[in-house]
């Protein structure tokens, strides 16, 4: 894996089964369906969201009115909206529904309470943000300096460490995510993804089984991060 590569979060910076009950007990469960836009830009940012089931994707729109994807897909046991709602200022970014998702909401009162007396968790905030910082300079790093090939391949690299299910063929992402999806990640389009896809398909170092992607060969995949 590339050195520039980016992990975050791991085990340090998801919550835990504690800090997931006092959440709970202190929050409202809510379910969205795949597709739904879970906050938008321009919102008053007022709450933070605790991911239970499911995959969020955190974008922005072009000019043009294209997704453009600004944040790494948040998973489950991962707090999201924490920036803006500390910050009250406005959203910047819409958050949406890749998969059916549930999640648990607090308001941001409710949150300070929770982070007042646990101050574990406070630290875990201060430490998450301080990772996706750092994981959106190594995204403006990737689109300055790496190829659409690159791109393709790091991220596909990143998902399947994040979301991965290792089988017997290999390192499978049930993401499900479309082809236009993963251009608005790279920042390129979807045809430039298809093309590149097929590349990666005929040199063996991925599959594609309907919308869910097999890794087959990491290494032969990190290759082509250059």
């Amino acid at each position: 894996m590339p050195e520039n590569a980016s992990k975050e979060p791991d085990d340090a910076l998801i919550v835990n089964e504690h800090e997931r009950q006092i959440i709970r007990r202190t929050g409202t469960a809510v379910h969205y369906p795949k597709g739904q836009i879970i906050f938008s830009a321009n919102e008053q940012a007022d709450r933070v969201y605790l991911v239970e089931k499911g995959h969020v994707k955190i974008y922005r729109l072009s000019p043009d009115g294209r997704e453009v994807m600004v944040g790494i897909i948040r998973n489950p046991s991962e707090i999201m909206g924490l920036a803006e709602t500390l910050y009250h200022g406005k959203r910047t970014c819409f958050a949406g529904a890749i998969s059916d998702v549930d999640m648990v909401i607090l308001t941001k009162n409710q949150f300070i309470d929770i982070i007042d007396t646990e101050h574990r968790l406070a630290l875990k905030v201060a430490s998450l943000l301080g990772a996706r910082m750092r994981a959106a300079e190594t995204m403006v790093y990737d689109l300055m300096c790496l190829q659409a090939p690159g791109r393709l391949a790091l991220l596909l690299l990143r998902i399947s460490e994040r979301c991965g299910i290792k089988t017997s063929e290999g390192i499978k992402i049930k993401l499900q995510l479309t082809h236009s999806d993963i251009a608005s990640m790279i920042g390129s389009t979807r045809q430039t993804v298809t093309s590149i896809m097929n590349t990666f398909r005929s040199h063996q170092c991925i599959d594609v089984q309907g919308r869910e992607i097999v890794i087959k060969d990491p290494e032969k995949l990190a290759e082509w991060v250059a």
